[in-house]
């Protein structure tokens, strides 16, 4: 069984609200020692508690300034990281492709790709140097990183282009021992998908309710990929509420 080090270190961002609290919590709970990264400090505050464990570092992850100070941070706390969780992200516009106003599709791709790329270079980095050497990146994808809802255009192309990314860190990480894995999560109950229980746009046009699933299962989802040996990873798991038309969706 190989060494886990004691007390691991993780990174989350977008974890002031939704799926990122959760996983933090769950993190936390565990007996990572873990940096609440967000936009807003009151609700990374809340995330935070008073856990001793917890750092909580005010970051705009579309920022390569923030996103360096939220690593150097890290780095002046604890000295290393072990664990990226890349999950700050928004829906963006909604409509027909010629409908989408090009500075909100600019605005998505901003938050929901560069920002993923500007945290885990600079997780990268890190790991790379460290001693001892390597760690991982779990990206937050979704169903979308497969199959597209309606009108979602920038959303999903955000979406299937962490599929990209994350195939890309695996490979280029393996000199340096840097796993990378990808949780694609379908209708976990959050303020983001409430609409989806009172009724979603399905393919046909139609309007219908969708299952959810609670939550805190991605935490411990995320937790099982990210105790993992780093000789093991989880590349791309589906976590989806049973019933949601997923299979079947096209």
């Amino acid at each position: 069984m190989e060494h886990m080090i004691d007390s691991p270190v993780a990174v989350v961002t977008g974890a002031g609200s939704g799926l990122g609290r959760v996983i933090a919590g769950r993190l936390l709970e565990a007996g990572f020692r873990v940096a609440v990264a967000g936009r807003t400090v009151e609700s990374l505050a809340e995330t935070a508690g008073a856990n001793p464990n917890a750092l909580v570092v005010p970051t705009d992850t579309t920022s390569p300034a923030s996103v360096a100070e939220l690593f150097a941070s890290v780095g002046q706390r604890w000295g290393r990281v072990d664990v990226l969780v890349n999950n700050a992200g928004t829906f963006g516009p909604v409509g027909d492709v010629d409908e989408i106003d090009v500075q909100a599709w600019l605005d998505t791709v901003s938050v929901n790709l560069t920002g993923y790329f500007l945290c885990a270079a600079e997780a990268f980095r890190m790991m790379k140097t460290q001693t001892p050497q390597g760690g991982r990146i779990i990206n937050n994808g979704s169903i979308s990183a497969d199959r597209p809802r309606p009108g979602t255009a920038a959303y999903t192309s955000t979406k299937h282009a962490i599929t990209g990314l994350t195939k890309a860190l695996s490979l280029d990480g393996r000199k340096y021992g840097i796993a990378c894995g990808q949780i694609d999560i379908g209708n976990a109950a959050t303020d983001m998908t409430s609409g989806f229980a009172a009724g979603a746009r399905q393919a046909d046009g139609s309007v219908k309710q969708e299952p959810t699933m609670d939550a805190t299962y991605v935490g411990d989802a995320v937790l099982q990929m990210a105790t993992l040996p780093l000789s093991a990873n989880v590349q791309f798991m589906t976590l989806m509420a049973t019933n949601m038309p997923l299979i079947g969706r096209g």
